[in-house]
Order: structure tokens, then C-alpha cells, then sequence
């Protein structure tokens, strides 16, 4: 893995270093199937996130990783009362960093996937299976949840008119159609993550997708529910100067990020690539769209698709830039 800035790998060098500290072979043989979530002052929410985590997906054992990027509360206590295994940073640095770090404790722990969640309980658990069958079938490298393909109880209409112009506009730059770019119920193989640039602290769903895109891995989409936040509020989008809860001007704000990150990421990438268009050519890549992936994973054979995920599942208890 390379990285941008010298101090983010000293931080990361010292965080593997630690963490392989206190959990001896634990942390170098870890279970095929990592999940990884990246927790900023989550305590009340990490607790039971964890414990709804299933202990076997696809046949395959799993270990919960948590990076704690720079908690000031109880989350690292909470996480590992709760069983996960926790890398504690001592310094906040955002969600794409921890997640960078995360993904870097599975590969070299020798996980064979590499799941994410978010630490706020907004995710079903009961659809991590969903998500990973796929890869473990080998159709497909990257599999992503996507509320518009399933559901979702946010009734917040700029969230959803973000969600839809995003996913437009990463849909058309790379050639690959995606309903949802920032979902966070994601599954991949492990050795992707350490193929593709990861360069940003913050918002670093656009980043990982689009590289993944664009280095030729085979791409996946499946239904999928997104919850309301039950426990502590989102950091998405806060004022950097006075930290500020308005939800309007927390979408605004989170938008302008989330753009520059997405449309930075795909011009670096195109430059990485030499390709004169927005994406490569499709001989280069076998691709798999939304459709076909959510019959795959549904068994429900070519031309149908499962167009919701149930959202009567249990109710799951649950910015400046550079908070996860």
C-alpha cells in the first residue's frame, strides 16, 4: 500500500504495531471474513452493532475489527466488552482513513474478505450474507448494498436527491451503472483494497468505488435496507467551525465534499489509467450490473431482480472533515 502522506503511514505503522501487540497470533490469523468498521465516539451505538453481527457468513467464520479513529468517550470499551477486536487510534483522522487501516489489519491478518458496516446501527446485520455471496461465489470482486435498490426510512428528500445525482454522475464518468455510491454495506475481496489508491481521510466510499471501477474488478450491486440512526447523531457534513446540527447545511456541506473527493478521484484515476474516455474499454473488464448481480445473489436467474429488501427487520440500536 502507498501512501500520500508520511504521517498518515507513521500513525498506521504504529497502530499494526499495537494492535499485533495485544492480540498476538489472534491478529495474524484472523477469521476469512473480516468485518470492518471504522467507530468515531460511538459509545451506546458500537455496542450492539456488534453483538447483531453474525458469527458465520456464507459458511465462512467471521471476527469483528473496529478502527477507533481518536475516541474521546467509552466506544473502545464498549467495542471489546462487546467481543470485536479494536485498534485504537490515538488521533481523529476520519471514516477513509480508519477504514484504510482496517482494511490493512485484515489483508495482513490473512483475511480472505473484507466486509464494512457502520458503527451506528443503521445497516442490517441479516443482509452481510447477501452482500458477500457474491464474492465468495467469485461473480464478482466488489459487491455494494444499495437502498434504491432495496429501502430505506429516511424520508430526508436532499439525502435521497443526493444519493440519485451522485450516482448519475459516477454512473456516466466511469461507465458502470450504480444506483447507490455511498451506501455502507459493502463487501470485497481482500487483496482489492490494497490494489486501489486510498488517499482520503473523509468520504471515501466515492474513492474506493470508483477505483475499484477503473482498475478492471468486477463490480456488483444487491437490495439492501439503510435505518434511521437510533442512538447519537451523524458527523456527515458538520460545520468545521462551530459544529453546527442543521441538517440542510450538514447535506450542503457533506455534497460539496462528497463532489470534490468523487470527481478528484475519477481524474486521477483517468490520468493512472491513459484512457482517453471516462472509463476503460468493457473488453478490459467483465462488469456486473445492479440487475444482473441481485438475481445472482438472489437466485433469481438473468432478467429479474429483486427490487426491495425487506425493512421489517429488527430496529438495530444503534462533521468536521475529519470525523468518522
Amino acid at each position: 500500500m502507498m501512501y500520500r502522506h508520511p504521517e498518515d503511514e507513521v500513525i498506521d505503522d504504529a497502530a499494526v504495531e499495537a494492535f499485533g501487540q495485544g492480540y498476538g497470533e489472534r491478529a495474524a490469523q484472523l477469521a476469512p471474513v473480516a468485518i470492518v468498521i471504522a467507530a468515531y465516539n460511538e459509545e451506546g451505538a458500537i455496542g450492539p452493532v456488534i453483538e447483531a453481527l453474525p458469527g458465520e457468513v456464507c459458511g465462512l467464520a467471521t471476527v469483528a475489527v473496529v478502527v477507533a479513529d481518536g475516541c474521546a468517550d467509552g466506544t473502545v470499551a464498549e467495542a471489546r466488552a462487546a467481543g470485536a477486536m479494536v485498534c485504537d487510534v490515538p488521533v481523529n483522522r476520519g471514516q477513509g482513513a480508519a477504514l484504510r487501516l482496517g482494511y490493512r489489519l485484515a489483508r495482513e491478518g490473512g483475511a480472505d474478505y473484507i466486509v464494512t458496516t457502520d458503527a451506528d446501527g443503521q445497516y442490517n446485520p441479516a443482509e452481510i450474507e447477501r452482500v458477500l455471496a457474491p464474492v465468495v461465489a467469485g461473480e464478482a470482486d466488489f459487491v455494494t448494498g444499495s437502498r434504491r435498490l432495496g429501502s430505506q426510512e429516511t424520508k430526508d428528500m436532499i439525502r435521497r436527491t443526493g444519493v440519485r445525482f451522485f450516482a448519475g454522475t459516477i454512473s456516466m464518468l466511469t461507465g458502470q451503472k450504480i444506483s447507490d455510491t455511498t451506501f455502507g454495506l459493502r463487501a470485497m475481496r481482500a487483496e482489492v483494497t490494497g490494489a486501489v489508491s486510498l488517499e482520503q481521510p473523509q468520504y471515501q466510499a466515492s474513492e474506493l468505488l470508483i477505483g475499484v471501477i477503473t482498475h478492471g474488478y468486477k463490480v456488483a450491486e444487491v437490495p439492501a435496507t439503510i435505518h434511521k440512526r437510533r442512538v447519537g447523531e451523524s458527523k456527515k457534513g458538520q460545520n468545521p467551525l462551530y459544529q453546527l446540527h442543521i441538517p440542510g447545511v450538514n447535506n450542503f456541506v457533506y455534497g460539496v465534499r462528497f463532489a470534490r473527493v468523487a470527481y478528484g478521484t475519477w481524474w486521477r484515476e483517468r490520468q493512472r489509467s491513459g484512457s482517453g474516455g471516462s472509463a476503460l474499454p468493457a473488453s478490459e473488464t467483465e462488469r456486473i450490473g445492479p440487475v444482473e448481480s441481485a438475481a445472482r445473489a438472489n437466485g433469481s436467474g438473468p432478467g429479474s431482480v429483486e427490487t426491495s429488501a425487506s425493512s421489517a427487520a429488527p430496529a438495530w440500536p444503534a462533521d468536521p472533515a475529519k470525523r468518522t
